[in-house]
């Protein structure tokens, strides 16, 4: 599989994105000023964010001192679950966008699909995609029912579903539903925090192919054809990261991987969102 930093996929309105970029829950201020600065430097081309995080403003200002051109930015940004509903919705992207300093986002997604406001907050991102204010809208931590409800509502497809996803949370039947729907699969947490780096499996096909824990989880999801967000503060880390893309693991080893789902999660199951 022939990928690199520049590699991008096709979403399913046309509009590209990059298979791999930075996460940035967690990281405020100058962290988060100095993590996006970074990154563009190393090359990487997608910034995800939310309302929530934070750090909208800090990572605008990032994007604008970092003198790239706007269309060679791939920024996301979430409404978070407090200003979910119609009319709630359309005010939270404008107040995403003048923190960011932008006049629109690449994609915007739903952050939660919080119960008896999901349906109405897609029919604001349907409004937000015509005014375009967003390239692309789509949703995070979906379910397959959540999924199913929104496609029983509405003609308009998500673009993504951004959910946690890693070798030990490896939701083949989701991805496998999102394939068949034309919805792009992104994965936070690909890293599990670290929690699991010391796995005896990670170990040993580290030590095979001489790579990290770390770049074998995201090489893994890169080829189950998942963009990958992995998030990090620290600039040799954000290398380490990037530097994916000079071996490829084979399918003994792809398997050996896709055993150790035992599904574990560092956030919220989204099941609880009935």
């Amino acid at each position: 599989m022939d990928l690199s930093l520049d590699h991008s996929v096709i979403l399913n309105n046309g509009v590209k994105i990059p298979i791999l970029g930075l996460g940035t829950w967690t990281l405020r201020g100058k962290r988060a000023y100095q993590a996006v600065t970074w990154a563009l430097e190393i090359g990487y081309k997608l910034i995800d964010t939310a309302s929530f995080y934070g750090n909208e403003e800090d990572i605008g200002k990032a994007i604008s001192d970092s003198k790239i051109d706007r269309d060679e930015i791939f920024i996301t940004t979430k409404v978070w679950n407090d200003e979910q509903g119609y009319d709630e919705t359309l005010k939270a992207i404008d107040r995403s966008l003048k923190r960011l300093k932008l006049n629109h986002v690449d994609l915007y997604l739903i952050h939660w699909p919080v119960m008896a406001k999901r349906l109405d907050t897609w029919k604001a991102m349907e409004k937000i995609l015509e005014m375009e204010k967003a390239k692309a809208v789509g949703v995070s931590n979906f379910t397959i029912k959540h999924l199913k409800e929104l496609l029983e509502s509405s003609s308009l497809i998500p673009a993504v579903n951004q959910v946690e996803f890693s070798p030990f949370l490896y939701q083949k039947e989701l991805l496998e539903f999102c394939n068949e729907k034309g919805i792009k699969l992104e994965a936070y947490c690909p890293l599990t925090r670290g929690r699991k780096f010391n796995n005896p499996v990670i170990k040993s096909i580290s030590e095979k192919y001489n790579k990290t824990p770390a770049q074998i989880m995201i090489r893994w999801g890169l080829q189950h054809g998942i963009i990958e967000i992995p998030k990090s503060g620290n600039k040799n880390h954000l290398f380490e990261n990037a530097n994916v893309f000079d071996f490829s693991l084979n399918s003994i080893d792809m398997e050996q991987l896709d055993s150790l789902d035992e599904g574990f999660r560092l956030v919220d199951d989204p099941l609880f969102y009935e």
